[in-house]
């Protein structure tokens, strides 16, 4: 049997053995919209009205490293917002960056898929250390300080867009999460990725309920919708394994990020009928395993059928390296210091470093089984920084630890973090 792992812009071809018992876990089929942009266009049909009388309009919009069709509905939205008054040179699109580099040039342009939109309506990334453009909104009963962009706090008609899709913190990413930590000052995302949530069991993938990260999101935006005495709007989207629209909506940010997280369970979540001693998996390809920080979601959704002292492996291209430089000194402090005494120290902070928690979740990983790591754009010191085992050959790591287990069984997980297998006990 030949499974393709999705791995940067093409697919790396797992070759299995007739005589095993292989699990090929993806999506079951959704029911894709026949009319992707007709059923866009309707599901912002009274945006015009929504937006009457306002001056101004903030269009959040995801940044590089979430594959969402854009050009589906920028200009759409756009065009409903002018309808309502609202001139064109005060609709500005922020790009939610959160505390991720900026996006400019050709990158910015793939990102917002219209070039009508890029050429005419202002396109501004989010920059999480200065601290000149966020607005102070106050602090959340837990003691996290909430402070946003100015340039969406100040506009008349705010609107979060995004792709809603596991994520191994906030549970789904989109809606709330493109606020904070999309467009969230520095000490907010600080703490909100700080070890007294990460470390909670209930932070994980595909979880809303009791997961206190989910819970803190939805009072910052309960804050700004108080603070400036307005509703704040969502456009969610999903999409299947080839990225194809299965469903979008848009409405008042926490009803219609509910409604589509609870679509997207509907597929995203694939239960099992047993543990495997190995599981085969991917950082979803491009955008999403750019880099070694981002391709750390691909070890831990997989967690829960991994038998124990199973194995681990991942197949990321990182096109771009290791990541940010904060997370490289994160990655040196683990290496020099140990899992043990990194999350020790940590877990006694109210601030974390910044990207320090992508290795934290990494421990996550590795305190549960062995990672193997196939990457083409990781060389030198970065392999030695990534704490995993680094192979030179996907199939042949395959093959060795096939040929190591006496269980006859492999999983397959093609679309990496992008499904999230459960064992059904």
């Amino acid at each position: 049997m030949k499974v393709p792992l999705l791995y940067g812009k093409k697919t790396l071809d797992v070759v299995l053995p007739d005589s095993l018992d292989v699990t090929v876990i993806r999506k079951p089929d959704m029911p894709l919209v026949a009319d992707p942009q007709g059923a866009t266009v309707a599901c912002l049909k009274n945006v015009a009205e929504l937006a009457r009388g306002c001056r101004t309009a903030c269009v959040l919009v995801c940044d590089v490293t979430r594959p969402v069709p854009n050009g589906l509905f920028l200009r759409p939205l756009i065009k409903q917002l002018t309808s309502a008054g609202i001139d064109r040179e005060n609709i500005t699109i922020l790009i939610a960056t959160g505390l991720h580099r900026p996006n400019e040039g050709d990158e910015l342009a793939s990102v917002i898929e219209d070039e009508w939109v890029f050429n005419n309506i202002r396109i501004v990334n989010h920059v999480a250390q200065n601290d000149q453009d966020h607005a102070e909104i106050g602090v959340t009963r837990s003691g996290t300080p909430v402070k946003l962009d100015r340039c969406f706090i100040e506009a008349d008609f705010k609107v979060a867009t995004g792709l809603v899709e596991p994520h191994f913190m906030a549970g789904w990413s989109g809606g709330r999460k493109v606020i904070a930590p999309g467009v969230a000052h520095a000490d907010t995302i600080r703490t909100l990725h700080s070890a007294r949530f990460i470390e909670d069991p209930l932070t994980r993938e595909c979880n809303l309920e009791g997961n206190p990260l989910h819970d803190e999101q939805l009072e910052i935006v309960a804050m700004v919708r108080d603070r400036c005495q307005s509703d704040i709007y969502a456009l969610n989207t999903v999409i299947d394994e080839a990225r194809q629209l299965a469903f979008v909506n848009f409405g008042e940010i926490e009803s219609s990020h509910a409604e589509a997280a609870q679509f997207a369970d509907r597929y995203c979540v694939v239960e099992t009928e047993k543990k495997f001693d190995v599981v085969v998996t991917s950082a979803a390809g491009f955008p999403l395993d750019l880099t070694y920080y981002q391709a750390i979601k691909g070890f831990v959704t997989p967690l829960d059928i991994l038998k124990d002292d199973a194995t681990l492996v991942v197949a990321s291209e990182c096109a771009e390296g290791i990541g940010s430089q904060s997370f490289r000194k994160s990655q040196q402090f683990l290496m020099e210091e140990g899992p043990n005494a990194f999350l020790r120290r940590i877990e006694r902070k109210r601030l974390a470093d910044i990207d320090e928690w992508e290795t934290e979740m990494q421990l996550k990983a590795t305190r549960a089984t062995r990672v193997q790591l196939y990457s083409e754009g990781l060389r030198g010191a970065d392999r030695e920084l990534t704490g995993v085992e680094m192979v030179d050959s996907l199939q042949e790591a395959v093959d060795e630890n096939i040929s190591r287990t006496v269980d006859p069984s492999v999983a397959i997980i093609p679309e990496g973090p992008y499904v999230v297998p459960r064992y059904a006990a």
